[in-house]
C-alpha cells in the first residue's frame, strides 16, 4: 500500500471471507465431497444450484436479523442451516457428511498472495482481520490458512453482522484511532459501503 503512511493510514482492516480466502471455491468443493460421499459425483449444474441455495440462505438470514426479524445467530448457526438444507435438497442422510459440509468456513483456502501479502503489510501496518466467521470459525480458519493477523475480530463480538455498523466499530475501536486513518480493504462493495458509512477508508480489491 505504497503512500499509505504518507496519507495517514495508521491500520489496515481485511474482510476475510471471499476476500482473503476462496469462499466460493470452498464451498463448491465441500459440496462436492459431501454429495459425493453419497455415491455419486454431482455435475456441474447441481453443484451451482446448491451453491446458489447455501448463500442465499446465509444472506437471506443475515438479512432477516439486520431487520430486527430474527434474533441474532453466528456463523456457526446460520452455516448449519445452509448445510442442513443443501444436502435435503441433494438427499443426503449421512450425519457425519452433512456436520463436515457445515463446517466447510473453518477449510477455506487462501488466495495465492494472501499470506505474502498480509505478511508484507504487518511489517508497516498494525493488520486486522474483520469477518462474519465466528470467533471458533475464524480460529480454525486462520490455523488452516497460515493467515497471520495482530489481532482477528469476529462480528459475534457485535452480535450483528456486516453491514451493521457496530462490526466496523469493533476494528475502530481494537485500531484505537479515528475511523479516517483505518483504511478497509475487502473484495465486496457492499462490505466498503459500511465501512465508509463508519467513517473509514476503503480500498476494493477484486
Amino acid at each position: 500500500m505504497p503512500g499509505a503512511s504518507e496519507a495517514g493510514i495508521e491500520a489496515v482492516v481485511f474482510d476475510v471471507l471471499g476476500t482473503m480466502v476462496d469462499e466460493s471455491g470452498g464451498l463448491r468443493a465441500a459440496i462436492v465431497e459431501a454429495v459425493s460421499a453419497s455415491g455419486e459425483a454431482p455435475g456441474e449444474s447441481t453443484v451451482d444450484h446448491l451453491l446458489t441455495e447455501w448463500y442465499a440462505h446465509v444472506d437471506g438470514e443475515q438479512r432477516r436479523m439486520g431487520e430486527g426479524g430474527r434474533a441474532y445467530a453466528n456463523s456457526e448457526v446460520i452455516d448449519r442451516e445452509a448445510a442442513e438444507h443443501v444436502a435435503a435438497l441433494a438427499g443426503l442422510t449421512d450425519p457425519a457428511a452433512v456436520e463436515r459440509l457445515a463446517r466447510a468456513a473453518e477449510r477455506l483456502d487462501p488466495w495465492d498472495d494472501s499470506v505474502a501479502g498480509l505478511a508484507r503489510l504487518a511489517r508497516d501496518f498494525p493488520v486486522l482481520g474483520l469477518s462474519h466467521a465466528s470467533r471458533r470459525t475464524l480460529l480454525r480458519l486462520n490455523a488452516h490458512t497460515g493467515l497471520r493477523w495482530h489481532q482477528a475480530l469476529s462480528a459475534e463480538d457485535a452480535r450483528a453482522h456486516k453491514p451493521a455498523p457496530e462490526v466496523y466499530r469493533l476494528a475502530i475501536e481494537a485500531a484505537g484511532c479515528p475511523p479516517e486513518r483505518v483504511v478497509m480493504v475487502a473484495a465486496h462493495a457492499w462490505d466498503l459501503r459500511g465501512a465508509r458509512a463508519a467513517g473509514m477508508r476503503t480500498a476494493y480489491v477484486q
